[in-house]
């Protein structure tokens, strides 16, 4: 999928309706993140009080994560991205062992419309939460499952929410490094400059 030019010095990137997905796949994660750590931290936990309404909030967040996906799935250019983010090439192993070899040369981190880290990434961040997602429900629904499989989940939910964090705190990070990367987001819009730097051959 090409960039389509929108002025002189933009292109497009991402339509209304992946911008939405992304905010609403965001605000639900957000909410799973902050209020698992009220359940799980004491100082917040005594703070916010209220802790019935927190793991209510929890279950219902978490169980509607996936949603905003599966209705962007209606969407042709959001199948056509999740298609990119599945589809690993030469170019995504040269753009892996640059970043292992901290090689900033743009020149040495080649990308088509998204980088290999970003596809690492998607794929980590859904396997997980499909992973989140099956052992929140055995912790939901206790008399469904034995007691061994729930300890199980419990301890596998609980580890992998703190790893989820660590990772959403370095995504977080990223897009706050790139503020161009960020309108396209916001806007749907890049710099035709950004997207020969950074992701020459889907500019291509």
């Amino acid at each position: 999928m090409h960039p389509r030019a929108d002025t002189a010095a933009d292109v497009s990137r991402f339509t209304r309706t992946e911008r939405w997905i992304h905010r609403t796949t965001a605000a639900l994660m957000g909410v799973c993140v902050l209020t698992a750590a009220c359940l799980y931290v004491p100082p917040l936990a005594e703070l916010v009080g209220r802790r019935a309404l927190v793991v209510t909030l929890h279950k219902w967040s978490g169980l509607a994560l996936p949603l905003p996906v599966l209705a962007g799935l209606a969407s042709r250019a959001f199948r056509a991205d999740l298609g990119h983010l599945n589809r690993f090439g030469p170019h995504d192993r040269t753009w892996l062992r640059a970043a292992l070899h901290r090689d900033k040369r743009h020149a040495s981190r080649p990308a088509a419309k998204f980088n290999a880290g970003q596809k690492v990434y998607a794929a980590w961040i859904a396997g997980a939460t499909l992973v989140m997602l099956a052992t929140g429900l055995m912790m939901w629904f206790t008399h469904l499952t034995p007691l061994l499989w729930r300890t199980s989940a419990t301890f596998v939910h609980d580890w992998l929410a703190l790893t989820i964090g660590i990772v959403l705190a370095g995504h977080i990070g990223m897009a706050v490094a790139d503020p161009e990367a960020r309108r396209g987001m916001r806007t749907g819009r890049v710099s035709r400059d950004w997207a020969t730097r950074q992701h020459s051959l889907w500019r291509r």
